[in-house]
């Protein structure tokens, strides 16, 4: 894009700044939503909650299968080492 290009998009700086922002800190809550410690570590307060009681079977469950299902998409994402 040349100067003037860029002069005439000058307004809209705090814009695309913004949506830059916004993009990056989807992509870190993204990351830390699938990473696969913070959902295993998830898994094994859950199984601590239902050994104390705490929260009965079907609610185990239901929560278990989400996480892992979390588990999968975040395996899946992981970027492999070759």
């Amino acid at each position: 894009m040349g100067l003037i290009g860029e002069v005439l998009l000058l307004p809209f700086a705090p814009v695309r700044g913004s949506a830059w922002v916004i993009r990056q800190v989807l992509s870190e809550a993204e990351r830390r939503y699938y990473d696969p410690a913070a959902v295993r570590a998830e898994l094994a307060a859950l199984e601590e909650q239902l050994t104390a009681g705490e929260i009965d079977e079907e609610e185990f469950d239901r929560r278990e299968d989400e996480l892992l299902d979390r588990l999968e998409t975040g395996l899946a994402r992981a970027p492999r080492d070759e």
